[in-house]
């Protein structure tokens, strides 16, 4: 009987020893899918994503197909890797690949006894192996298939590939949930900071993640996080890796996260669109010029930007506490009883138009979106549309105005839920148009002392339309330096019907607007549109001498390798892209720098303290609809707009509303702490310049001011009288000179 049993027993056994030598050799040759070989695995390329740093060399952003980043194992600190052996591979640096011994552990204690806290039996060269290249459905087989393969990984991975090289595949391989893949994307997702730096505590987060990195995230389950990273830390006092004290004063931290997920609370994710694109572009024409096959989101490149970081958290901090206070005004505005009327037919004419009318009384938890943050509310579907319709929209661009290199780019409230960017969009441009029109006449020989008519105005061809003055006054003349700096709207009207509207609209369109610009004089007070980009466009123009540019956002790109494949000097634009004279834009200048100084853009120097030279033009549209702000130092060019989505949500007045209270505070606040960075010197203005500004900026003299014969095309009578009246009125001038000479001489 023994002899049958034993005989049946060694029969099984061999049976069981042939059939599992058949199915190894099946998994060796191939039987359950290919098994990759040593030189597939030497030549196994981890896909990498290329990092986006701004100037100073901060990571703002990451373009990845995979969410990884890799590493050298010099990166790594010790504790780090002890606590990952500990915890993972104990036995690491003495086994080949595959350690026996924790195999026999889980065949008899997971398998024979049935004990699921036996732990698992792969090693760190399995895992990696796993990682690698994943596993695949094999039925009743999977599993065993499975390990299979990643056993014979395991030995060829030791075979071409030192321990600490293997350690440095895992750990830029292991995934940590969140679509974050390898340690250092980890380690800046949750502690915004690169592995290198990592502390003991922090790291044992980390590795404890690795059992399951979902149950285990520190965001999400904290609690389990902080177990977790005990029993991490538990392991690395087994191992001698760390004392028991310091174990013990470890374990009663509190967890510390510095969660930074920089595809949704990124700092300038607004602005790595417009990278991009513009990264795509370089790569597509270095791949066809040197036959090479670059991937944005695959290879690992670093691309250095031109923004600045400091100048980017300074403007975002300035539209949370300016707009969060404003957003506060307007909406105590919307509660009262004619306001409010005016908002329930806005929103329950967007309910009918989505046909939820039905449902405009059903509540449910929202994300509200504010300047100060989001927060989650129980809101019925008629409060959210209100909440949303009254919400004011905002962008800020900051472009250096001699290369264009982009500093500063604030696109909208929050990029994961209104990803459209308001630098693009296209409102009223109000009068910041004005330093265009003035232009276009400084560039047919109008001079800045040049008197223009500010007696009322009807226009009869033009539906008797009536130009006003924001304060309604009305007489006299003022010099054209002054009606820009004053922001005059007759005057501006009446320079407008005396500039052939074909140069207008030529400048219009060399400064880069994209939109048509209509024949009528309400255009003179900013009834065209543009968009934030266009106007920092054209306004560089004015600071760099009479240049367009091209705004542009990156600065160089490096290979995975450290090699340079691309770079960008960021020159100043050449003379074929000049669209204004040189003595052009010094007087723009001169003008806009008395807007500044004595003018609407005032309480940028009195109440904000910006003591560098500066010029601009605020702007307020129709009805306070759109408030802009547009300046420029020799060094910096930054416009602002804000404005709610449709027209009809504004402020009721100008304390609230207008460009100077509304708009110019966001430059003033951005640019005020960092302010000595931009300083510089305006071109010096040639003595006969000079002298073409000394003059009163108001006489009392009446009759609109004409130009001299040869600037415009008009009849003879009308030049006849234009010479003569200009004659006069410099014989005025003098006299009035000389008086005050003689007045200062008694004196």
């Amino acid at each position: 009987m023994l002899k049958k049993l034993f005989k049946f027993i060694l029969l099984a056994g061999i049976f069981l020893g042939v059939v599992l030598g058949i199915f190894i050799a099946a998994v060796f040759y191939g039987g359950f899918g290919h098994l990759h070989s040593t030189d597939e695995l030497q030549e196994f390329k981890n896909q990498t994503a290329s990092l986006v740093l701004s100037e100073e060399g901060q990571l703002i952003g990451k373009f990845y197909a995979k969410n990884r980043t890799n590493i050298k194992y010099e990166q790594l600190p010790i504790h780090l890797v002890n606590a990952l052996i500990s915890t993972e591979d104990a036995r690491y640096f003495e086994h080949e690949g595959v350690d026996s011994r924790s195999l026999m552990r889980v065949l008899f204690k997971t398998i024979i006894s049935n004990k699921k806290s036996s732990g698992g039996g792969s090693t760190i060269n399995q895992q990696l192996a796993k990682n690698m290249y994943g596993r695949k459905n094999y039925g009743p087989l999977t599993m065993l298939v499975n390990k299979t393969k990643e056993a014979f990984l395991a030995y060829r991975l030791e075979s071409i590939y030192s321990k600490e090289e293997i350690l440095t595949l895992y750990l830029n391989t292991v995934p940590f949930g969140e679509n974050v893949l390898g340690i250092e994307a980890a380690s800046r997702r949750f502690f915004n900071k690169s592995i290198s730096k990592i502390k003991i505590e922090e790291a044992a987060v980390l590795v404890g993640m690795l059992k399951a990195n979902t149950y285990y995230n520190p965001r999400l389950y904290p609690k389990n996080a902080v177990q977790r990273r005990n029993v991490v830390l538990s392991q690395m006092k087994k191992y001698k890796y760390l004392p028991p004290k310091t174990t013990d004063s470890l374990q009663k931290l509190p967890l510390k996260l510095d969660y930074a997920n920089l595809e949704s609370e990124g700092p300038a994710n607004y602005f790595l669109v417009q990278v991009k694109n513009e990264v795509k572009n370089i790569l597509k024409s270095i791949n066809a010029t040197n036959n090479t096959e670059y991937d944005l989101e695959h290879d690992g490149l670093t691309i250095k930007t031109t923004l600045n970081y400091s100048l980017q958290q300074q403007a975002l901090n300035t539209f949370k506490n300016h707009l969060g206070l404003m957003q506060k005004k307007l909406n105590t505005q919307y509660q009262n009883k004619e306001h409010s009327k005016v908002l329930n037919n806005l929103v329950w004419k967007e309910l009918e138009r989505s046909n939820l009318a039905n449902k405009a009384n059903d509540k449910k938890n929202r994300e509200l979106f504010g300047w100060t943050g989001s927060y989650i509310d129980s809101i019925s579907l008629r409060d959210s549309i209100s909440h949303s319709l009254t919400l004011l929209h905002a962008g800020l661009l900051a472009l250096d105005p001699i290369t264009g290199a982009i500093k500063t780019w604030v696109g909208g409230i929050d990029f994961r839920t209104q990803p459209y960017d308001q630098i693009f969009a296209q409102r009223q441009i109000a009068s910041t148009f004005k330093p265009i029109l003035y232009a276009a006449a400084l560039e047919q020989g109008v001079m800045p002392c040049t008197y223009l008519d500010n007696d009322p105005l009807i226009l009869t061809d033009f539906d008797n339309w009536q130009p006003k003055n924001y304060d309604l006054s009305t007489g006299g003349n003022y010099s054209m330096a002054a009606a820009l700096a004053k922001s005059m709207n007759i005057p501006t009207v009446n320079l407008f019907l005396q500039v052939p509207f074909v140069k207008l609209d030529s400048l219009w369109k060399k400064m880069g607007f994209s939109q048509e610009l209509v024949n009528n004089p309400s255009v003179a007070l900013g009834t065209a549109n543009a968009s934030i980009y266009e106007l920092a466009v054209a306004y560089s123009a004015f600071s760099n001498g009479g240049y367009r540019i091209k705004p542009q956002s990156i600065i160089s790109i490096t290979s995975a390798d450290g090699t340079t494949i691309y770079r960008n000097n960021l020159v100043k634009p050449k003379e074929e892209n000049r669209v204004i004279n040189s003595n052009t834009s010094y007087l723009m200048t001169a003008m806009l720098k008395k807007a500044i100084n004595e003018g609407t853009g005032s309480s940028i120097r009195n109440k904000f303290n910006i003591t560098i030279p500066i010029a601009g033009k605020t702007g307020t549209s129709q009805d306070f609809a759109d408030a802009w702000f547009a300046a420029y130092t020799p060094k910096l060019v930054i416009v602002t707009r804000v404005g709610a989505s449709l027209p009809t949500i504004k402020f009721d007045n100008g304390v609230n509303g207008a460009g100077s209270t509304l708009a110019l505070p966001l430059v003033a606040k951005t640019i005020e702490p960092v302010q000595n960075r931009f300083i510089g010197n305006f071109a010096k203005l040639p003595n006969e310049y000079i002298d073409a500004l000394d003059c009163p900026d108001f006489t009392e003299d009446s009759g609109i001011e004409k130009f001299f014969e040869g600037i415009f095309k008009k009849d003879k009578t009308t030049l006849e009288k234009a010479q003569r009246k200009a004659e006069r009125k410099a014989k005025r001038k003098k006299r009035q000179i000389n008086r005050q000479k003689k007045n200062q001489n008694e004196s």
